[in-house]
């Protein structure tokens, strides 16, 4: 069965990015690559992503000043009302309802899980339609006391399972429904 998952970081009070976009409290953090919750173990198991504007303009900075290719090489969809440049071949951008653009997803995914990449407000429109079973978060030992949120709205969640990874605390919660 596919699952939705939102898979991130977050600091300790709970943002994703500061209020300038800036992810370099994340960058800075220790981090086993292969240790709990890692990122190559979920990755494996994604057959589409989501991600709004915001995730994919810095995503596209970030390459372009590291040099780095596109990461994905699953359909993404980006959600977004702007004239954006793709830098991948399977950037799909769109405008269309969480509803309608998830089943797209699943269908391009054959049987695989779909990531939520970011941002929060993107994943709390999943939630919203019933649509994200899962919010996979590592938190760094960081407070940035404003900034994007992790999740915007107000839900209930379920803790599944905790690890820690160095630096940071991992937790696999399900998604009750909204609060």
């Amino acid at each position: 069965m596919t699952r939705t998952t939102y898979y991130t970081a977050s600091t300790l009070d709970g943002f994703l990015a500061d209020e300038q976009d800036s992810l370099d409290w994340l960058l800075t953090q220790d981090i086993d690559e292969h240790g709990a919750m890692n990122y190559d173990d979920f990755y494996a198991g994604i057959g589409a992503v989501a991600m709004g504007a915001t995730t994919y303009e810095w995503l596209r900075a970030h390459l372009a000043s590291s040099g780095e290719s596109w990461p994905y090489d699953v359909p993404a969809w980006v959600f977004t009302h702007r004239d954006l440049p793709a830098v991948g071949e399977l950037i799909r951008f769109t405008q269309a309802p969480v509803e309608e653009v998830h089943a797209a997803m699943a269908e391009a995914a054959g049987g695989r899980d779909l990531w939520v990449v970011g941002g929060g407000d993107l994943a709390a429109q999943f939630a919203e339609q019933g649509l994200l079973d899962e919010v996979v978060v590592s938190i760094a030992p960081v407070t940035l006391g404003a900034g994007r949120p992790l999740f915007p709205r107000r839900f209930d969640l379920r803790l599944l399972g905790h690890a820690r990874n160095r630096a940071f605390l991992c937790a696999r919660y399900e998604v009750v429904g909204p609060r």
